[in-house]
């Protein structure tokens, strides 16, 4: 069979494996999002997800793992993405404004011993920032998957993964990495494994 691919292929591969390596220093970050779950999950604590378009699936892809399980047949976890629900997400925007989709939801949802999980490439979005300082308002555990510098969105997350890289796609292949190691990290503990502690 003829080789068909392109150099930009390549290309491409070669920035994900850069963007990769330059990430390894977010593994203890990344070890602390997965206690601080463990930790909210050992109270009745529940995990709240949300992005914009393809963060937003991010947030929904989160969510699947944790509810569902990531490899191992455990006990469902307690986890809600904010943007599946279309009739509140509308009427929020309708009624308010779009920048309040994701606040008003965490301002009448989430508590102290909650996590409330942001998933963003710029951290700039409005709905975004807003609803990291609502969570933070109501003394819920924040945590931002963002790239670049973390924009605005930074000053309200008590949990940086912030991706060294300005380039949506890489952001998002490590988004993906993340939330695969943290339910990993949740699997085990649900599990009683000791392993991954």
């Amino acid at each position: 069979m003829p080789d068909t691919t392109r150099d930009w292929m390549h290309d491409q591969l070669d920035d994900h494996r850069s963007v990769a390596a330059a990430a390894e220093h977010l593994l203890p970050a990344v070890r602390a999002v997965g206690d601080a779950l463990i930790a909210a999950y050992q109270g009745s604590g529940v995990l709240y997800t949300f992005g914009n378009g393809g963060s937003a699936a991010d947030a929904q892809h989160f969510t699947g793992e944790i509810i569902g399980h990531y490899k191992r047949d455990r006990r469902p976890l307690p986890a809600v993405t904010l943007s599946t629900d279309s009739t509140t997400m509308t009427c929020i925007a309708n009624d308010y404004d779009y920048a309040e989709i994701f606040s008003r939801q965490v301002q009448a949802l989430s508590r102290p011993g909650d996590v409330v999980a942001a998933f963003t490439t710029s951290g700039k979005s409005p709905n975004i920032v807003n609803a990291l300082r609502v969570a933070r308002e109501n003394g819920a555990t924040t945590v931002l998957f963002g790239g670049g510098d973390g924009g605005p969105a930074a000053e309200y997350a008590d949990h940086l993964l912030v991706v060294p890289s300005s380039t949506t796609p890489r952001i998002q292949e490590m988004h993906t990495f993340m939330l695969h190691v943290i339910s990993e990290m949740l699997d085990a503990w649900a599990d009683g494994d000791e392993e991954y502690a």
